[in-house]
Formats: C-alpha cells, sequence, structure tokens
C-alpha cells in the first residue's frame, strides 16, 4: 500500500486530528541517505511528522523542520509542503548504538537531549513564521508535542515510530497528531489521555496493517472520527540539473573560469537526495556564453 495521510475531526469538532502511514517515504530516505538503524529511526520519525504538518498547510504553503541536537547525529531537516511532499537528511548517517533501556532504538542518544527545534513556514508572505523551542527529549514525538504547546500553543499529542529490519529497511513507519481546539472539554481529553496510554507503538500497529484511518480509531474511537479527506504521501525533492546550472551562472564569468582552470569541471551534490550533478569544462563554458547571452 502507498503512503498517505488523513486529515479528520473528532469529537463533534472538539479535536483536529491527522495519522499517516510513511513506511515507503523513510524507506526512500534511507536508502538515499544511507543511514544506519537509530539514525532512520530519527529521520522517518522526523519525517512523519512533518508530512503531518504539511498537511495543516494551504496551497503553495511550505515548511522546513530542523532538530539541533548535540547528538553525534548533528542535525536533522526536513521540507514539507500541503501536497504530501516530503524530503529530509540527516548531517552524520552512520550513527548506531544498541537499544536503549527499553529495548528501544536509543535516538535520544543519537539525536542529544540539549538543543532546538525550530520551526519555519513559508506561508507566501513576505516575512516568515517561525517557532522554536528546546529540546526536552531527542526522542522527536515528545519535541513536537512540546513545539505545539509552546510555540502554536496548541495542546497536542505527536506519535511517531519506524520498525527497522535488520538489513536496515524500514519494516514499518507512521504517526499521528491529535490536536484540541478550544472549547474542548475535559471529558474528552481524559478519553483521549487514557486511550494514548493504552496504545500500542505506532510503528507496530504500521506494521499489523492498520491503516491511517484505524490508528485515528485507536487514538480517538472509531465513533468519534469523522475524516476530513486522504493525501497521498512521498519522499520528493526539488532539486535539478537546471536549477544547479542557474545557481553556477548566478556564480559569474570569473569564478566560472576558475572552476574550468583549477578544477577542470565542477560538482554539486543534494543533500536531500543524495542526486550528484556532475559538469565538465564544456558544460561550464556553455554556461558561461549563456550568461554572456543574457547580459548582452
Amino acid at each position: 500500500m502507498s503512503d498517505y495521510l488523513v486529515r479528520a475531526i473528532g469529537f463533534d469538532g472538539q479535536v483536529r486530528a491527522y495519522a499517516i502511514q510513511s513506511t515507503e517515504t523513510v524507506e526512500e530516505a534511507r536508502r538515499r541517505q544511507d543511514t544506519w538503524a537509530t539514525t532512520s529511526a530519527a529521520l522517518g520519525r522526523t519525517l512523519t511528522i512533518s508530512g503531518m504538518m504539511g498537511a495543516m498547510l494551504k496551497g503553495n504553503d511550505k515548511l522546513t523542520v530542523k532538530v539541533e541536537g548535540d547528538g553525534p547525529a548533528g542535525a536533522i531537516i526536513a521540507d514539507a509542503n500541503s501536497k504530501g511532499e516530503v524530503r529530509g537528511y540527516i548531517k552524520n548517517p552512520h550513527v548506531d548504538f544498541e537499544s536503549n533501556a527499553q529495548g528501544k532504538l536509543d535516538v535520544a542518544r543519537a539525536v542529544g537531549t540539549s538543543g532546538t527545534l525550530s520551526i519555519v513556514k513559508d506561508l507566501g508572505m513576505k516575512d516568515h513564521f517561525t517557532g522554536q523551542v528546546p529540546l526536552v527529549s531527542g526522542e522527536i514525538s515528545e519535541d513536537f508535542t512540546y513545539y505545539f504547546a509552546n510555540s502554536e500553543q496548541v495542546p497536542s499529542a505527536v506519535g511517531a515510530g519506524v520498525l527497522v529490519d535488520t538489513d536496515y529497511s524500514i519494516l514499518a513507519a507512521g504517526g499521528f497528531i491529535v490536536q484540541m481546539m478550544p472549547g474542548a472539554d475535559e471529558e474528552t481529553t481524559s478519553q483521549i489521555e487514557k486511550r494514548l496510554s493504552e496504545m500500542p507503538a505506532i510503528s507496530s500497529l504500521v506494521r499489523d496493517g492498520k491503516t491511517p484511518e484505524e490508528i485515528l480509531h485507536t487514538v480517538l474511537g472509531e465513533e468519534n472520527v469523522r475524516v476530513l479527506d486522504t493525501v497521498p504521501v512521498k519522499f520528493q525533492c526539488h532539486c535539478s540539473r537546471e536549477r544547479v546550472e542557474m545557481a553556477i551562472a548566478s556564480l559569474g564569468d570569473e569564478e566560472i573560469e576558475r572552476m574550468i582552470n583549477e578544477d577542470q569541471g565542477a560538482e554539486a551534490k543534494c543533500h536531500f537526495c543524495n542526486e550528484d550533478y556532475q559538469f565538465n569544462v564544456e558544460d561550464l563554458k556553455e554556461l558561461q556564453s549563456q550568461d554572456t547571452d543574457s547580459t548582452s
């Protein structure tokens, strides 16, 4: 089944909810980044939650998530938009540890427990919305829960999980975000908190074949969920050879001439998808001539 997410409301509009299956998306990121088990979980959780946050946007709006902890994995960057397109990378993909005391991948050790989580939203206006909070655990889901409560003042429950196979491939990935709307009563909140405390790990639900709709049924109760729509989700990078050509051309003739004489070419690699773009001397000379043509 291809990845997708659902947008829903619950308890007669007291709750806004999202759930996602992101197994293929996280596997594509793992393959491109060559992440090891623990970094796959860290990057996968970030991508999963970013994908759901993208679904909160409209039109051509987009957002960038940055998790900067003091752990050896380094920064995690993810982009998402309202169309279900998400991409991301982790600075040091080859970080792995033994399981933690709970028998789970030690994501907090890889990410670090001190640092920041920041969200930049490009809503098509002159200034971007930026929110930033300190990391509270490095486990990713708890850090996003803290972000929503403190930066956006929306009480939320955020869950994301990734199961990694022995060959490092992704067995299952998914998540949910449940947000309490203004006026939500205490009984509804207590009921959701009880369900959350009793539910299995989100990744095991996905592994067992539960759909995003069924994940929300587990969190909220089937009778309390009304699905609004579904959105296909995929790893989608926006780099291209044309964009790299434009970037090189913008450097000017002098810098391109230096590349020709000193380096005999140029190479650019995309952080997100690891696509490698090679430019030989003839390619660079052509970019010079194009720049000349455009200014003549």
